[in-house]
């Protein structure tokens, strides 16, 4: 790696590292906020459900603002929005406000996800492009899984140990700060880098183009359509379940105000993050295609969920609940890096935004569905559901698998189409 794609990888890092640990203050809490100020399990996952909602309604305008008005601006504007929706549900939480309430803030905390959401990853993949880097892509967005673990882990843990300590609240305003605080970082260290925007005088137009583009880059693209198609069902699942575990492993462990148990739950998958970022160009060295990695992750996840249906004793169910992390965090970095490979640079933002929006959609449906069956039959039976459900995503890699794109069996960073 040359010193200018160095320079490039360490923003990046910086960036993951600071997003993360600010968004993760309050994952290792959040269902037990929501409850706290009255929500029912359905009534908390619908409105996490309005969350990803929001992220599907926005994907589209705000790739409009990554691809129009730049990378670095999309990210700015999300730590303004991030920062000002949480800190109304702090206070929707202090007046105990009704449902629909909650169900428009968490709209506009989905909205502050937008921005990010493919924004950062082609600011990426295209300064690396610019500064002429000819290594593994899986190797960087590897090292950015392993800090957004390191951050994950250490933002979920205080966050449960500070609510402990004083009040569900606190976590909150926590994230609000170090928000405020990444604004100035990006706005003094992140550029676009081998990337021109192309404003545009027309929103309207500027949407329809994007739109455009989404689908001739993306569904219209056979094997990114079905990487797309697969997403609901993963994504879908992975909303819920990372929920789930904080309600799930209090009630194994016998105190529904141990708070820190449930900032337990986050730093599970924070590890496996860090882990799986780890294994992932490792396993890519020993497996030719990138696909055979990701229906192995999916079918060996969607296992050990339904094994859950059985566990009943808590330390068990960490270690499952470690394995499932685990297994499902190396397969990311191996499927950001193949959908890259597919993407021509001058679509890059839209197509992985619009990726994303396929994604959050399968959480507006999965997350309620499966806070219902919570509420019905218990959270092991919703787990082991979340498996099945998961599985069906198996399929759709296979049929992106046979349409043998270069990307499935490519190693290093493909040139920019």
């Amino acid at each position: 790696m040359n010193a200018a794609a160095r320079k490039i990888q360490n923003i990046y890092l910086t960036l993951t590292l600071g997003n993360t640990l600010a968004a993760s203050f309050i994952w290792g809490i959040n269902t037990l906020f929501l409850l706290d100020a009255g929500l029912n399990n359905f009534e908390a996952f619908a409105a996490n459900a309005f969350f990803t909602a929001g992220m599907v309604l926005f994907e589209v305008p705000t790739g409009v603002v990554a691809d129009s008005w730049g990378r670095r601006v999309s990210f700015l504007l999300g730590t303004v929005t991030l920062a000002g929706s949480t800190f109304l549900y702090y206070l929707l939480w202090q007046v105990s406000a009704p449902f629909w309430w909650w169900a428009a803030v968490s709209a506009l905390l989905g909205l502050g996800f937008t921005f990010f959401s493919g924004a950062v990853e082609a600011w990426l993949v295209d300064a690396l492009h610019f500064t002429e880097y000819e290594g593994s892509l899986e190797a960087v967005l590897g090292r950015g899984q392993m800090v957004s673990g390191i951050a994950m882990l250490g933002g979920s843990v205080a966050g449960g140990v500070i609510a402990q300590a004083t009040n569900l609240g606190v976590p909150f305003l926590l994230r609000v700060a170090v928000l405020v605080a990444m604004f100035a970082v990006a706005f003094l260290l992140m550029h676009d880098v081998g990337f021109t925007p192309e404003r545009s005088a027309h929103p309207l137009q500027a949407t329809r183009a994007v739109l455009k583009a989404s689908l001739d880059g993306g569904l219209r693209n056979p094997p990114v359509r079905y990487m797309m198609l697969a997403a609901p069902f993963t994504e879908g699942v992975g909303f819920y379940v990372f929920y789930a575990l904080q309600p799930y492993l209090l009630q194994l462990f016998g105190d529904p105000r141990a708070y820190a148990i449930a900032g337990l739950a986050a730093a599970i998958v924070a590890g496996a993050d860090i882990v799986g970022g780890w294994l992932a160009p490792l396993v890519r060295k020993l497996v030719h295609r990138r696909t055979t990695v990701l229906i192995g992750s999916n079918i060996i996840s969607s296992v050990v969920l339904v094994v859950l249906l059985a566990t009943h004793v808590f330390w068990l169910a960490l270690v499952l609940l470690a394995l499932w992390a685990v297994v499902a965090s190396a397969g990311t970095p191996v499927r950001q890096a193949y959908l890259n490979d597919m993407i021509a640079s001058k679509q890059r933002a839209t197509v992985l935004s619009f990726a994303s929006l396929m994604g959050s959609s399968g959480g507006v449906v999965v997350q309620p569905l499966l806070g219902r069956a919570a509420d019905l039959y218990g959270y092991p039976a919703s787990l082991a559901m979340s498996g099945a459900v998961q599985l069906l995503a198996a399929p759709f890699i296979l049929l992106s698998r046979r349409r043998r794109a270069p990307a499935d069996a490519g190693t290093g960073l493909a040139a920019a189409p």
